[in-house]
């Protein structure tokens, strides 16, 4: 099925820029674009120009103290202890010149996407630039400055009074988007995460369900280290499916983190280029059974930016086109043009070849814990079904 999508873009995207030996590099986002043009899988009538969103707009999911904090850093007016205050100045979140503007420009991105969704002009929009899930309404954290997911939620509620499903499939925890709308009963929040037992933020555990009217619209499953791509997908199609039906949502808003590759550098999933291919045809399904088509993804975590990233991303763009992934192999003309610049061999297929990680040999151990985790995580819906049949 060929839908009609919007791919958000502005090489600007690249001001936001922490250190050159920062993990978070947006030029995952830039060889992302490259490849797809190379592919002839994106054309210039694809591209949608983001704005910048305004201080009242930020203002849906920060404090406006926060906000001037992070202004103040970015023109070097910040002193160390109040910038600590609010998580800015660490060594996850370092001060950079001009941070003020290249945040709130991903968040525009994403108030762009979401428009042309929800005014018709495209069914499915995509922002790569965008999936900050971390920030906070008074703090930054875990590379995340301003959240554009938890902006762009308010803003759909707000401007288009729309009930929202928000799935995060980034390794780590979506925490700042689920505390954002933990006690809504319009937004529902679905985050598949690595275990925090190990990995930040630490949070996402089964029983964070909500709290007041918001209970029983926060699910989380924090599967275990080492997960492979049969266990988290299925996991993700159960729990996505039964969540969707339970919800009802009007529009499905995605996170779409790439860390849960085997060969990402800071997290310990053994997940493979089919978890990648596999993530946005179920979010395409659904979103055309349940919302009309209506889609908004986002990029988000992702730090082998070389040989993961462009790839997963460019599959996502391809299915939110397509419906499905591309196989063979990788333009050559693209390998050699990021070879020169990259520390490690690029891949040349679409596909990651056998045997790219040592076998697991707790393999049955964690498929049994991590479908007990889910069992545990989707009781509220099946108690709900079992005493509200209708």
């Amino acid at each position: 099925m060929t839908c009609h999508a919007g791919f958000v873009y502005s090489d600007d995207f690249t001001t936001y820029h922490f250190r050159e030996d920062h993990p978070f590099n947006q030029l995952r986002v830039v060889m992302t674009k490259d490849l797809l043009e190379n592919m002839d899988a994106l054309k210039s009538t694809d591209i949608i120009q983001p704005r910048m969103a305004t201080e009242e707009e930020l203002a849906l999911a920060h404090s406006k103290s926060y906000i001037q904090a992070v202004k103040k850093a970015g023109e070097g007016r910040l002193g160390d202890e109040e910038g600590l205050e609010y998580g800015i100045g660490t060594e996850d979140t370092p001060i950079f010149q001009g941070m003020h503007d290249a945040s709130r420009l991903l968040v525009g991105s994403t108030l762009s996407a979401i428009d042309a969704v929800m005014e018709g002009r495209v069914q499915h929009a995509l922002n790569l630039g965008g999936g900050l899930h971390h920030g906070f309404e008074r703090k930054a954290s875990g590379f995340c400055i301003y959240n554009d997911g938890a902006v762009g939620i308010k803003y759909l509620r707000q401007k288009y009074d729309c009930k929202v499903l928000y799935v995060d499939t980034d390794a780590h925890h979506g925490d700042g988007v689920q505390w954002a709308f933990y006690d809504d009963p319009n937004v529902c929040t679905f985050s598949i995460h690595e275990t925090g037992r190990y990995l930040f933020p630490g949070t996402g555990n089964v029983n964070e369900r909500g709290l007041k009217e918001g209970y029983g619209y926060s699910f989380n499953l924090p599967i275990d280290a080492f997960t492979e791509d049969e266990s988290f997908l299925t996991n993700y199609e159960s729990a996505f499916r039964e969540i969707v039906d339970y919800f009802r949502p009007d529009v499905i808003v995605t996170q779409n983190g790439a860390d849960a590759h085997f060969l990402d550098p800071l997290t310990h999933l053994c997940s493979t280029m089919k978890t990648y291919e596999t993530i946005p045809k179920l979010a395409h399904e659904l979103a055309h059974e349940f919302c009309d088509g209506k889609w908004i993804a986002l990029g988000g975590g992702g730090y082998d930016i070389w040989r993961v990233v462009p790839r997963a991303w460019s599959q996502l763009w391809r299915i939110m086109q397509e419906g499905q992934p591309f196989h063979g192999d990788i333009p050559e003309a693209w390998v050699t043009q990021w070879q020169k610049k990259a520390p490690v061999s690029l891949p040349y297929t679409w596909h990651d070849p056998a045997g790219g990680y040592k076998p697991i040999p707790r393999k049955q151990e964690i498929t049994e814990k991590n479908a007990k985790l889910l069992e545990k995580m989707l009781q509220l819906i099946h108690n709900q079904k079992k005493y509200n049949p209708s």
